[in-house]
C-alpha cells in the first residue's frame, strides 16, 4: 500500500463515526482494494445502462458477450475468495445482466430483420 494512501486512511480514521466502524474495519472495506475495485467497476454498469438508449444497430455483440462472460466469471469468483466480496458480486451481476440484455436486444433485432427479408 502506498504511503500516501496510508496517510489518507490514517487521517480519515479519526472522522469515521462509530456506526460505520464495522464497514470501515471490514476485511473488504474502504481500507483495501477489495472495496475500491468494485466501486470503480460501477462505471461499467453505468455505461451499460447508458447504452440502453443506443440504437440497436450500433451494439457490439462481441463486446457485450465479453462483458457478460466477465460479469459471470467474476460473480462466481467473488463468492469463493476469502473474504467473500459482496460488493464485487453485486457489481458483476449487474455488468452481466446489462450485457445479457444488450445481447438479447441485438438478437431480437437480427431475428426481426430475417423475418422481414423472408416476407419480402
Amino acid at each position: 500500500m502506498s504511503k500516501v494512501y496510508k496517510l489518507v486512511v490514517t487521517a480519515a480514521d479519526r472522522f469515521v463515526p462509530t456506526k460505520l466502524r464495522p464497514l470501515w474495519e471490514h476485511e473488504a472495506g474502504p481500507k483495501t482494494i477489495f472495496f475500491w475495485a468494485p466501486a470503480f467497476k460501477w462505471g461499467l454498469v453505468m455505461a451499460g445502462l447508458g447504452d440502453l438508449n443506443r440504437p440497436v444497430e450500433t451494439l457490439s455483440i462481441p463486446q457485450s458477450a465479453s462483458l457478460a462472460a466477465t460479469g459471470l466469471i467474476w460473480s462466481r469468483y467473488s463468492l469463493v475468495i476469502i473474504p467473500k466480496n459482496w460488493s464485487l458480486f453485486a457489481v458483476n451481476v449487474f455488468v452481466a445482466c446489462t450485457s445479457l440484455y444488450q445481447i438479447g436486444r441485438a438478437y431480437r433485432h437480427e431475428q426481426a430483420l430475417k423475418n422481414k427479408q423472408v416476407k419480402q
